[in-house]
Formats: structure tokens, sequence, C-alpha cells
């Protein structure tokens, strides 16, 4: 059988019927994640050293956003909330983190009444608009700014990808946010091993 001529959608929708975990997550040897030098939502400066240990979700978004951020981060959230309750020993395992691509209106404070609205280990990042050009090229991550409205405000185009990074770092697997936390969870299950 010619695997070429088959449409990439219909491979992907055969690979996702096996229930079987493959041996290499789907992100491995992806250039995916970095260092970097940001503030945390309570203003104190933290960089990607924080996190060693740690499995990572890096969610990227802005506060501001009407829609897609904060069903993502709830999503999000009620996953870690699963975990919770299923697996404590993996969920303690993993930090979800939030960093905006809106550094302009997305103070500390303001990520912080954000990501503390959606799970109680919610890291929010944000920082010079340098330092958050220099994190979405890391994780390649698309965000543009759109036209200003008479009244100030603006929206934010950017790509919405949740990625789970592994305790050294290195990305794992995109999380299927938008099926769902049970899906969601599933997918961190599926990749943090309680015991590494």
């Amino acid at each position: 059988m010619n695997l070429r001529l088959f449409p990439i959608s219909l491979l992907l929708a055969l690979a996702a019927c096996s229930n079987a975990t493959p041996a290499d997550p789907p992100l491995a040897g992806a250039r995916i994640g970095g260092p970097f030098q940001l503030v945390d939502q309570d203003g104190k400066a933290i960089t990607d050293k924080a996190f060693v240990g740690k499995y990572r979700i890096m969610y990227f978004g802005y506060t501001y956003c009407p829609d897609v951020c904060p069903t993502t981060a709830q999503t999000i959230g009620a996953a870690m909330r699963l975990l919770d309750k299923s697996d404590p020993a993996v969920s303690a395992k993993v930090v979800p983190v939030f960093v905006t691509v809106d550094p302009e209106r997305d103070t500390p404070a303001v990520v912080k009444q954000f990501v503390s609205a959606f799970y109680p280990r919610f890291i929010g990042l944000t920082g010079s608009a340098a330092a958050i050009d220099k994190i979405k090229t890391e994780y390649a991550v698309f965000a543009s700014k759109g036209k200003t409205t008479p009244n100030g405000g603006y929206l934010v185009e950017h790509s919405n990808a949740a990625y789970l990074m592994d305790n050294d770092g290195k990305p794992l697997a995109l999380l299927p946010t938008d099926q769902g936390p049970d899906a969601t969870a599933d997918e961190i299950k599926r990749w943090v091993k309680a015991s590494s």
C-alpha cells in the first residue's frame, strides 16, 4: 500500500484508533522549548530552571481573550483536578504554566487573577516584550496583535497549543484540550509516570 496516497487526516485517524501507547512521545525530538527569563504572577523573576524535575504544561494565550484562552485554561484546570482525585502522584509531578502573548496588558497582577480562576497551582508568566518574543520563538508560538479599536482595545491572534513537556523541558505531546478535561487528563497520564 502506498501511504503517500493516503490523506494525512486518514492516517491520523487510524493512528488515533489504536489504544497502544507509542514507544516515543509524538513530539519527541521536536525543536520546542528552551531557556527563558520571565516574571511570575507574584512579580518575581523566574527562569526555566525553576521547573527542572517537573513535568509542565506550557500554554500560551492572553487574559483579555474573549473565548479560546479562558476555555483552554478551564480545561487544563479541570484536567488537573481530575488527576488530583484519580492519580495524585501523577498530578503532583505536573505544573500547569500560562504564558501571556500580550505583555503590554498582562501585568503580573492581571495574570495572577486570570490563572487563579482556573486552578490553584497554575503558574502565570509575563515579562518584557523582548522576553515574550524570545519564548514564543523557543516554543514555536504564533501571536499577532490586531487593530486597536477606538476605545483602545485589541485582540491578539495566536496559536492555541498546550504543550506537555517532560521533567527535563523536552516536548512530549500536544494536549487535546479541544476534546475536554477527560481526554486532556488521559494524555497527561499517558506520558507522565508517577514513579519517574
